[in-house]
């Protein structure tokens, strides 16, 4: 299994390499499937995403696929997921992101096309992986609300590959509440380990290595 799981996309050239090594061979040569699915939950302006979007097509792939996980015959999504050499969830609300995949029951087809495929996360897309994505979580990280917005009050780990948890955006312009202060209250309260990462930033999992790439700054709260 070959993850990246970024803060903000592909941001820097490190990271650019990091999925080229992951990859194997040069973006032109593959398909790449992005899933917008966490961000239709998000209220507001969108230009974060098209900006993404935009940035992630202009690396020149040789397909580039968009698919939406809710609506769709699951079929035709694991289909989709199994064309793409890339599968690229992009950020939003990472509680409806991992709701669709098991509402939909997408969970084993996920795994199943991750076992020959490289993910790629932004921000939400990467945040549900962890075990620790619960009703816990929301209230010891402080964002219970972006569930309650879904009518929701608990949420089941689509995946639960690790125990850690991963949270984005630390030391972001988009999110000035995010500083050390911040990360040092959730740490304090937190009973699960935690990487923190700003928008320079990914976690990369190849197999049983797991390992942080970066051209900016991170934290770590085991």
């Amino acid at each position: 299994m070959k993850l990246l799981l970024t803060s903000s996309g592909l941001r820097n050239e490190t990271l650019r390499q990091a999925l080229r090594d992951l990859l194997g061979k040069p973006f032109e040569a593959a398909n790449i499937v992005y899933i917008p699915t966490a961000s239709v939950a998000e209220p507001g302006d969108h230009g974060w995403f098209v900006e993404d979007m935009n940035r992630l097509h202009g690396l020149g792939w040789r397909e580039f696929d968009i698919l939406e996980l809710n609506g769709l015959p699951r079929q035709m999504v694991l289909d989709r997921l199994l064309h793409a050499d890339v599968i690229y969830a992009e950020g939003g609300n990472h509680y409806h992101l991992a709701r669709s995949i098991i509402g939909n029951d997408l969970a084993a087809d996920f795994l199943e096309a991750l076992e020959s495929r490289v993910y790629v996360g932004v921000s939400a897309g990467s945040m549900i992986f962890s075990g620790n994505l619960t009703e816990h979580s929301a209230d010891v990280i402080g964002d219970a609300a972006d569930l309650h917005v879904l009518g929701a009050t608990t949420v089941q780990p689509p995946f639960g590959l690790f125990d850690w948890y991963l949270k984005p955006h630390l030391y972001s312009p988009d999110f000035p509440e995010r500083d050390d202060a911040w990360a040092d209250r959730i740490a304090a309260r937190a009973d699960f380990p935690i990487y923190f990462i700003d928008d320079q930033t990914a976690i990369r999992v190849s197999d049983d290595r797991v390992d942080v790439i970066s051209e900016g700054r991170w934290r770590f709260h085991p």
